[in-house]
């Protein structure tokens, strides 16, 4: 193999080390932001319009049942069953809810507009 070859080989190699880094780097700014806001939620306790729209979505979504089934969506808030790793009990759905609606919307209430404009959150 020529020196050039090599050269431009490593080149390639040494960008694509930087964007693999580049994206974790990324990555864990995103988990770090979403794992300080469900923090967050958790630290105070819900407002009223909080728990209100909590509730008007798990009735939109599944009457307010834990086991509700739709499609690959499960649960009280039908979530995604991957989203609940295997553990479909209340105590995760609940988690996993708030963790998901926190990072994704930064409250319920955002949560219910958006549903409310989509028909879906």
């Amino acid at each position: 193999m020529s020196k050039q070859v090599k050269s431009t080989l490593v080149k390639i190699f040494a960008a694509l080390a930087l964007a693999f880094a580049c994206v974790a780097v990324a990555q864990t700014f995103a988990n770090n932001s979403t794992s300080q806001n469900v923090q967050a939620a958790k630290k105070k306790k819900m407002s009223k319009k909080e728990k209100a729209a909590k509730r008007w979505i798990a009735m939109r979504e599944s009457g307010g049942s834990y086991t509700a089934r739709n499609g690959s969506c499960y649960g009280k808030y039908q979530l995604s069953i991957g989203y609940l790793h295997g553990d479909l009990s209340p105590k995760n759905q609940e988690r996993t809810a708030d963790r998901y609606v926190y990072g994704r919307y930064g409250s319920w209430v955002n949560a219910k507009r958006f549903w409310l404009a989509h028909n879906w959150y």
